[in-house]
């Protein structure tokens, strides 16, 4: 097809914003998705990130499950294979992950919807989790910022929508490919849920992206750098000016099927209390942010 999404430069943003703005807008009504580069994140962070990432899921079955937490929809905590299902697929993805979420202060407003974080018995994963979420918050916000500005709203419009969001890092591992594997396959054809999504660690082929045209367009970002989607809260405030792109992580070939593939997306979402209403003519009913989330848990079996 000759085309590919866009990499940008979230640096260059800050002494030309009104480009930067216009081109993340013009990819996302493209693709749902751009590629970030220069977006700030700290190297070695991100490398304390993944190595403690990789030591947890290195821990035998019977450890990592002592993480998982009844009852949350896997909010927090381990979530084990076999669980996560894309909406109206017959197979569940061969993935497993950890969630980390925003830490609150003890009786905060938010504390029924949003459940304290546990932690794993591995050295510096802590730490280094809860630093790599602070900066994939401040990161996108940002982008939110530019996105405000493509839209045509107020200055900071975005920020007291996210203010105390109940956003997401997802740590995640897809195994070497099993030959008994069979239809399954390692994230069915979704889209997401939240406002923006930003992903680390996606230069491993696997992720693609349907286009407005039916064809299936692989994301391959230069190292480092972060791939960020729409989600479908933002598609739905939006009344579908930025759409919420179907994707999916498809099955190495068989060179790398051996290969196991780590991924850090941060699901960025909005607070709970957030009343989802339309910004443009048309769209669906308000709903607030809580509600429109466990609805959509329930449709991919996490509640």
């Amino acid at each position: 097809m000759g085309e590919g999404v866009p990499t940008l430069s979230l640096a260059a943003g800050e002494t030309d914003a009104a480009g930067f703005a216009a081109a993340l807008g013009g990819s996302f009504e493209r693709y749902g998705f751009a590629i970030v580069a220069d977006h700030g994140i700290d190297p070695g962070l991100i490398a304390a990130a993944d190595a403690t990432a990789r030591a947890f899921f290195a821990l035998p079955e019977a450890e990592k499950r002592r993480w998982l937490v009844p009852g949350t929809g896997g909010a927090r905590g381990y979530t084990p294979f076999g669980i996560e299902t894309a909406k109206d697929a017959a197979a569940s993805d061969l993935k497993e992950f950890w969630h980390v979420g925003r830490d609150l202060p003890p009786g905060h407003r938010f504390a029924a919807m949003m459940p304290p974080n546990v932690w794993p018995d591995v050295a510096g994963f802590r730490a280094a989790q809860t630093a790599l979420f602070a900066a994939f918050d401040e990161a996108g916000g940002r982008l939110l910022g530019a996105i405000g500005r493509h839209l045509g709203l107020a200055p900071g419009w975005f920020d007291d929508a996210v203010a105390e969001g109940n956003s997401v890092l997802r740590l995640l591992h897809y195994p070497p490919l099993d030959p008994a594997a069979g239809a399954a396959v390692r994230a069915g054809a979704h889209e997401d849920i939240n406002a923006i999504t930003l992903l680390l660690g996606a230069e491993e082929a696997g992720l693609e992206l349907l286009t407005r045209e039916g064809d299936w367009l692989a994301v391959s970002p230069p190292p480092g750098a972060l791939v960020v989607n729409v989600g479908d809260m933002l598609q739905r405030l939006t009344a579908g000016r930025l759409r919420s792109t179907t994707h999916r992580v498809a099955n190495p070939a068989a060179a790398r099927a051996g290969v196991a593939r780590y991924s850090m997306p941060f699901f960025l979402h909005f607070r709970p209390d957030f009343l989802i209403a339309p910004l443009g003519e048309g769209g669906e009913p308000p709903i607030s942010a809580d509600d429109y989330l466990r609805q959509r848990l329930r449709e991919i079996g996490l509640l």
